[in-house]
């Protein structure tokens, strides 16, 4: 049977929003990027290389192969997260088919890279319980985030992603950006404004 209650609760206790439910956190943020592997993924890695930030990226495993730069993500000290197979709404799946999606994300990643995946993020920031239930088999920690950016709004500009996240940071704070033109063009600023506000910048959840 089917679930469709949608669950959009970044009030649940059960994921993780900020690095500080995880371990201490003072003066620290984290970056992470949904939706790739993409084509803005090398500009992106340009910027973080340039300005010395680490991120999590949470990838679709339809998008990952050979061709795209997995290899530079991981040089670079960045970390990859599972972001389901093909991206699907998890509360219109029933758990059999849950399973199948973050299975296949998990087991693809992992093959590919030779890295074992350690965060799952939900696309569209939607699951159930019968979510939280594989993702524990899979020992996988359930990643929200705590600012969105909305870079994902076709009518943001870049002055509005970097106010979106720096009118609203606080230690440990998990930022929500995705591999796109308009974050890319916001992406040096917007370090620098995170900066310029006396936080540093984390590419994990754990010591």
């Amino acid at each position: 049977m089917v679930q469709h209650q949608v669950v959009y609760d970044l009030q649940d206790p059960r994921w993780i929003k900020n690095k500080e439910q995880v371990t201490p956190a003072g003066g620290q943020v984290i970056l992470t990027f949904d939706d790739g592997p993409s084509r803005q993924l090398p500009r992106i890695l340009d910027v973080l290389q340039e300005k010395g930030v680490p991120a999590i990226f949470f990838w679709q495993s339809r998008l990952l192969y050979e061709g795209r730069p997995w290899r530079r993500v991981l040089a670079e000290g960045h970390q990859i997260g599972a972001h389901t197979h093909r991206h699907r709404n998890l509360v219109k799946l029933d758990k059999k088919e849950q399973e199948r999606q973050i299975k296949l994300n998990v087991e693809t990643v992992a093959r590919v890279t030779g890295e074992e995946v350690r965060y799952f993020r939900p696309p569209f920031g939607r699951y159930n319980e019968d979510t939280l239930e594989v993702l524990k088999s899979f020992n996988l920690l359930p990643v929200m985030w705590e600012i969105s950016s909305f870079d994902w709004e076709p009518e943001k500009t870049p002055d509005d992603i970097i106010c979106n996240v720096c009118d609203h940071l606080q230690d440990g704070s998990i930022i929500l950006l995705h591999e796109l033109k308009n974050t890319v063009a916001a992406l040096p600023e917007l370090i620098d404004e995170i900066r310029a506000q006396g936080y540093e910048f984390v590419g994990g959840l754990e010591h």
